[in-house]
């Protein structure tokens, strides 16, 4: 039977990123915020981007009204302003990446620290929080697919725990997926990948690491890696590859997931579908590996 809560918490979620789209868009030209191709990107011609404009108003919104309902919202809510905010302005004009870094830690530590966790899991926590949120920034390269993740992310922690915040911020996400794919009117920007990162690796934590507190090292990773998925497993890669090159482990390139199956399929859906499909196995995984831990 259709839970009419959940579905009034989707239904709330999905116009507001849909209608909201649009007033991204209308900002993006006032404001110069577009995405110009060069040798690095796919897509062809200007873009408006940040339209994480509206996914941010929306989730202060649902924090302000249900900041009683779910005490951590206020700390997420935070955090994500400054993560929002701090990919925004880059968006405009170049920040320094030292300064995003310590930014996104600082965002992390305000989620985590809350959670009253062991030092070594607090530190692992943060650690994780702001990768995810970068690697989320990172598999941004095509219509629809850092969008299309975080749907699934989100609905899978719905099912892990009846994170009502996370079926909110994914119903948000499919709103504003209609506007950029399958073809884009508008890009999320680093203002909203960073945005979706650190929404779904904050949901994570608040609703899972609580009751992983006494188990073992080894399991939170597992799980982490898991529930991360492919951002996190393509960006792990990225970066050990460029090490091994003997260049930077931030040094941009062409040689992500999405690089190379648009280049194997020649299809943007294709390969949205195809790493979507490995999301959702790996967040599977996570879930069965969840409840096992839990038993």
């Amino acid at each position: 039977m259709l839970d009419v809560k959940i579905f009034l918490y989707m239904l709330a979620g999905f116009f507001w990123g849909g209608l909201t789209a649009p007033v991204s868009i209308r900002l993006a030209g006032i404001y110069g915020i577009i995405d110009v191709p060069d040798a690095r990107k796919i897509h062809k011609g200007n873009m408006p981007r940040g339209a994480g404009i509206g996914l941010w108003l929306g989730y202060m919104l649902m924090a302000v009204l249900m900041s009683d309902t779910f005490p951590n919202l206020g700390y997420i809510a935070t955090g994500a302003t400054v993560i929002f905010l701090c990919g925004y302005l880059d968006d405009m004009c170049s920040l320094s990446p030292f300064l995003r870094l310590g930014l996104h830690i600082g965002a992390s530590a305000l989620v985590v620290v809350p959670l009253n966790l062991s030092i070594p899991l607090t530190v692992l926590a943060v650690i994780w929080l702001a990768g995810v949120t970068s690697a989320y920034n990172l598999i941004d390269g095509m219509n629809g697919l850092c969008i299309s993740i975080f749907i699934a992310s989100s609905m899978a922690l719905f099912m892990l725990g009846r994170s009502y915040p996370s079926i909110y911020t994914g119903a948000m996400a499919l709103g504003v997926l209609c506007w950029n794919f399958p073809s884009a009117q508008t890009f999320l920007g680093d203002g909203g990948s960073t945005l979706l990162g650190y929404l779904f690796a904050s949901h994570f934590l608040t609703s899972a690491l609580p009751n992983l507190n006494a188990t073992g090292f080894k399991d939170v990773i597992i799980l982490m890696i898991l529930f991360g998925g492919i951002p996190v497993v393509d960006t792990l890669t990225a970066f050990t590859r460029r090490i091994i090159s003997g260049k930077s482990p931030f040094y941009p390139d062409k040689k992500h997931l999405h690089h190379i199956l648009i280049s194997l399929t020649g299809s943007n859906v294709l390969t949205v579908s195809i790493i979507l499909s490995l999301q959702v196995i790996m967040l599977v995984l996570g879930l069965e590996y969840f409840a096992r831990l839990i038993q």
